[in-house]
């Protein structure tokens, strides 16, 4: 199992579990990070045996963005890494789900601040779980920078666009109620419980077949510019083959039966 200094990564299950580990600076992004978060995905996704990703931050913090230290010119930690960002240039967009979607769902848990590159980050999520007192905000025209992690064009298409353009010309912090309230997170928790609900939803989609989870999230994704005509074309197509798998045929016979199913990717 992969990892570096500043990401940590276990197994719950079958949930893969990255945990951003840079507390002394709210987690904010380092170029070990980065590296070990794409590894992250990549092992997610080759492992058939993972089923879903949390995604969650150490010591009260989820991510506040770049390390700007760094981007004044003073070094990032981690030039062991930069062979790795000279092989893959585009490796840093992976990682922050700018440049790669994983096939497995991925569910952010988010304590504390959760602020500009750690708001971008939280949009190539698929579920989104918040402590009742985690911040969001995208603060990058504040500093005269330009939110340039997919923000301009991922907000306005998951939140109304009203919304999305007062978050990106104001700059201003976001408490988890009016995040939730905005639709830019699904559930808000207890202070210190968002890593307990964000497992609860994996454990639930883990249960699940794992075929029809993968399909279901590739055709919400696949389909979201489509027309709808153009959009229940491609759901059919991506939706139909399920129905022949042996997991499909697992999942009758459980009802049938009156037991849990046992899914197998076949």
């Amino acid at each position: 199992m992969g990892g570096t200094e500043h990401l940590s990564v276990r197994r719950e299950g079958a949930t893969l579990v990255l945990t951003l580990n840079r507390p002394e600076a709210k987690n904010a992004l380092s170029l070990p990070m980065l590296v070990g978060l794409y590894d992250g995905w990549l092992e997610a996704d080759a492992d058939d045996g993972v089923r879903s990703v949390v995604l969650t931050g150490a010591g009260g913090a989820f991510c506040a963005g770049m390390d700007l230290k760094a981007l004044a010119g003073k070094g990032m930690e981690g030039e062991q890494y930069r062979d790795r960002l000279k092989a893959d240039p585009d490796l840093h967009w992976k990682a922050m789900l700018r440049h790669h979607r994983p096939r497995k769902p991925v569910i952010a848990a988010v304590e504390g601040y959760c602020v500009a590159g750690g708001t971008e980050i939280l949009q190539g999520t698929d579920i989104r779980v918040a402590a009742a007192s985690a911040t969001f905000g995208l603060f990058e025209v504040r500093r005269g920078l330009f939110p340039i992690g997919g923000s301009t064009v991922r907000l306005p298409r998951q939140i109304a666009r009203t919304h999305a353009l007062e978050m990106l010309l104001t700059g201003r912090p976001y408490s988890a109620g009016e995040a939730a309230a905005i639709g830019l997170v699904g559930r808000v928790v207890p202070d210190g419980t968002a890593l307990d609900a964000a497992l609860d939803i994996a454990e639930r989609i883990n249960a699940c077949g794992p075929l029809a989870v993968e399909a279901v999230k590739a055709s919400v994704y696949e389909t979201a510019e489509m027309t709808e005509t153009e959009g229940l074309a491609a759901e059919l197509k991506r939706g139909w083959p399920i129905f022949d798998t042996a997991d499909a045929k697992e999942g009758a016979r459980a009802f049938a039966e009156k037991r849990a199913p046992v899914y197998r990717r076949e």
